[in-house]
């Protein structure tokens, strides 16, 4: 995004992407002289021609122009450059709340008590404000922010909040484009009836503020991890077990103000303005003062802020966690699990030593199956020792999907050669059976596990790198390489897992990843039916031991997919045992031929089976009227007699 000299905008760098918007640091040009650094947000060109999209961006800038408030990001200007709107907004030199609290869970602190409160109550100051504006009339605009999260407070190098991104906030004077019944802000801070998509008011934003301060407590995420279903149902249920468990303390006055913010009920809940009063009244009663010094010298400690010569802030020994927030050590069994981005690996092989490696690179060599847990490693150039000895390594190394050892293998259940289109009628064995296990395939130095549970794919796993997560989300365009990167820097904090960290650092909707695992996974499969060599190798019972979830893949469909990969000179040569045999329909043992949904073509070809026409015939036949293909004849018939829809007399 480049300005000509004539535009008042220069821009330095891209800052920050999300999921609507990207953000760019820039510099207010003017006469004499006159500059001004300032943040340029403007929306992404894929959503540049979607109307819904710019109308919510156009809302944004309306709104945040009424807004004029100490807390609240300052918007100066906003205007359009070659079809795209762009907003000019304040520049906060600092970090955030998220920031803050990966830092300190990372150090196995919490944040102060003080400077949570101080947080929150400058966040509340902000709410308070914007909750109660009025239009030019008088008339109240009833805001309501929808995406008050941790990525959306700022943190000044002074120690001050800024309550940022107003991009889905609804007021009654503007159209609503965020309607009742949709799902709008960030998974984990959301309250019940944004959970149950009812009517929001202001007492929503104090439940999620509630939320971010218990976090900013307890180090830890208040309605859990796991699947997003999981983290929605605990919202709506207002389940706090997290906090009920927690090994770190919370004052009796604190907890009962949490209490008040998370009452399941909005009607229970006090407004923000009221929330604000309650914030400073614990405050006061505890003589916190100087609260905004304390939170600059604890960005500092934490270097979450650039610090200056001579600068004392980041030595600050106050800023430890405070005595009544002190660790519960009956289960304090955290031990060495806290590791630094720095940490640098050696691998031993048979050719030399390979390395130093980042954490990310080592555990892509051994995904790729060249390192399992016998090959020796070093770890900050200590001694060697074997891979599985290393704590960080365990889940890789210990779980059956992701080893690639030939003597698991030892013992199959049924096993043949990838040649000559074999591999479909295998995979529809497995499926018509329900079969529970793992189907491996090898090919010189490449391979892939397939696993099954009831007859439906539900891992897989691959040596091939251009089948990572990363990579697939980098070349369908769901992710920029740089933010494949950024997750790749601190995989390490997710315990090896890529899209817990794209998602952790808020590069991508949980849903998304969703989305975007399902398709890894069936683009993997499917990739499967296009091996032309090799051998196979099913064992019953085989489990992956790794977590998954539901990938909503119909086996039968994937079947019929499964048929397209084939390569067409592999379908005639897998046909030729057949070519002078007739064909007749199957058994009826199966499944039914509407079960794989396969193209009109395919199904007419199919039905007309008849037990009086060889294979060749009917490929002589099909292939002289106009308007059909040979590839599609040779793919229907293929599917038919893999899948016992046909069968060869």
């Amino acid at each position: 995004m480049n300005y000509s000299s004539d535009e008042p905008y220069l821009i330095e760098r891209r800052l920050a992407a999300g999921g609507m918007a990207e953000v760019f640091v820039a510099k207010r040009m003017g006469p004499h002289g006159f500059e001004k650094r300032v943040a340029l947000k403007r929306i992404l060109p894929q959503f540049a021609i979607d109307a819904d999209f710019v109308h919510m961006f156009i809302d944004e800038a309306r709104l945040a122009a009424r807004l004029s408030h100490a807390n609240i990001v300052q918007v100066f200007d906003f205007g359009q450059h070659e079809g795209s709107f762009f907003i000019a907004m304040e520049l906060i030199d600092g970090s955030n709340v998220n920031q803050l609290l990966r830092a300190v869970a990372l150090r196995d602190e919490a944040v102060p008590l003080d400077v949570a409160l101080h947080i929150t109550a400058e966040a509340a100051l902000a709410l308070s404000y914007a909750h109660a504006l009025r239009d030019d009339l008088g008339e109240p605009l009833r805001i309501v922010h929808r995406d008050v999260s941790p990525a959306n407070l700022l943190l000044t190098r002074d120690g001050h909040v800024k309550l940022s991104d107003f991009g889905i906030a609804r007021a009654a004077s503007f159209e609503a484009r965020t309607q009742t019944g949709q799902l709008r802000g960030k998974l984990g801070y959301m309250s019940p009836e944004q959970v149950l998509g009812r009517e929001l008011d202001g007492r929503s934003d104090v439940f999620t503020l509630t939320t971010i301060l218990s976090e900013m407590l307890i180090a830890e995420p208040l309605f859990g991890k796991g699947q997003d279903l999981d983290v929605l149902m605990r919202i709506r249920d207002v389940d706090l077990s997290v906090l009920e468990s927690t090994r770190r303390r919370v004052p009796q006055d604190v907890r009962a103000l949490i209490e008040r913010g998370l009452a399941r009920r909005s009607e229970d809940r006090p407004d923000s303005t009221n929330f604000l009063r309650m914030l400073q009244e614990v405050m006061q009663r505890r003589a916190m003062s100087s609260t905004a010094s304390r939170l600059a010298r604890l960005l500092a400690r934490l270097e979450l802020i650039e610090s200056h010569p001579g600068d004392s802030l980041a030595n600050d020994s106050s800023l430890k966690p405070a005595s009544f927030l002190e660790l519960d050590t009956r289960n304090d069994d955290l031990g060495e699990s806290k590791r630094e981005e720095n940490v640098r690996y050696r691998v031993r092989s048979e050719s030399g030593l390979v390395g130093p490696l980042s954490y990310s690179e080592l555990v892509e060599l051994i995904l790729g199956g060249m390192v399992d847990s016998d090959t020796m490693v070093s770890r900050q150039g200590s001694y060697f020792e074997r891979a599985g000895q290393v704590e960080e390594l365990r889940r890789f190394l210990n779980t059956p999907a992701l080893q690639w050892r030939s003597r698991e293998l030892a013992n199959p259940t049924w096993q043949g050669s990838l040649a000559r289109a074999s591999l479909l009628p295998v995979v529809h064995r497995i499926t018509r059976g329900q079969e529970t296990g793992m189907l491996h395939l090898r090919d010189g130095d490449r391979q892939k596990k397939l696993y099954f549970s009831g007859g439906r794919p539900d891992y897989i796993a691959s040596t091939d790198r251009s089948e990572l997560l990363g990579e697939q989300l980098v070349a369908t365009n769901i992710c920029l390489r740089m933010e494949v990167d950024m997750a790749l820097a601190v995989l390490h904090r997710y315990e090896g897992r890529l899209g817990d960290a794209l998602v952790g650092l808020g590069i991508l909707r949980p849903m998304v990843l969703v989305r975007a695992v399902q398709s890894q996974v069936r683009r993997r499969f499917l990739e499967a039916f296009r091996w032309r060599s090799g051998e196979w190798r099913f064992i019953r019972g085989a489990r992956s031991e790794e977590e998954t979830f539901a990938l909503q893949l119909d086996p039968y469909e994937l079947l019929r997919d499964a048929a397209f990969e084939a390569h067409v000179d592999e379908l005639e040569s897998a046909l030729e045992p057949v070519r002078e045999r007739v064909l007749m329909r199957g058994l009826d043992t199966g499944m039914p031929l509407a079960a794989y949904r396969v193209p009109p073509i395919w199904s007419a070809l199919i039905e007309q089976v008849n037990g009086q026409g060889t294979l060749a015939s009917i490929v002589a036949r099909e292939s002289s009227r106009r308007g059909v293909e040979l590839d599609d004849v040779y793919r229907a018939l293929y599917l038919g007699l893999s899948c016992e829809l046909l069968r060869a007399a």
